[in-house]
């Protein structure tokens, strides 16, 4: 039982940590390296504030539950009362899981609306990263595998 518990919080603390992942522009994919990718050019019109969402994945919830569940169940005088009790703590601890997961991956972000060249306007939303982007900014946009980020262009 023991052992059971020390595997439920050592798979809590990866999900912690997995969650420190970054979506950041300054950061590439170890599969996007040494790819070609397309690059258009534009101007950058407006930039606006907003906040991706976290996800909700069900690990959360499944390890806060299990977890929940686990110490919930060593309460009590055994039989059906720690059971119950198991049970009930296991949905406390499923619904702060998923919570936990929800907003230890939330990110800040920038929605960037870019006028292209050929007239043509983008909007795009990326993490926030080291550069600071401006309006009237001549930007670049930069596709690899489906993924876009945007940054400064070169002078």
């Amino acid at each position: 039982m023991k052992r059971f518990i020390q595997t439920g919080l050592v798979t809590v603390l990866v999900l912690a940590l997995s969650a420190c992942a970054s979506s950041s522009p300054d950061v590439v994919q170890r599969g996007d390296a040494q790819r070609m990718s397309q690059v258009q050019d534009g101007v950058l019109l407006s930039i606006r504030t907003v906040t991706i969402d976290g996800s909700q994945s069900g690990i959360g919830a499944t390890v806060g539950g299990v977890t929940g569940a686990v110490a919930g169940a060593t309460r009590g005088s055994g039989g059906a009362e720690s059971s119950v009790i198991g049970l009930l703590v296991g949905v406390a601890g499923a619904a702060a899981g998923n919570a936990i997961e929800r907003m230890s991956t939330r990110e800040d972000a920038n929605e960037l609306l870019i006028q292209l060249r050929g007239g043509e306007r983008r909007a795009i939303v990326q993490a926030k990263g080291s550069e600071t982007l401006v309006p009237g900014d001549q930007v670049i946009i930069v596709t690899t595998g489906g993924k876009v980020r945007v940054t400064k262009a070169p002078q």
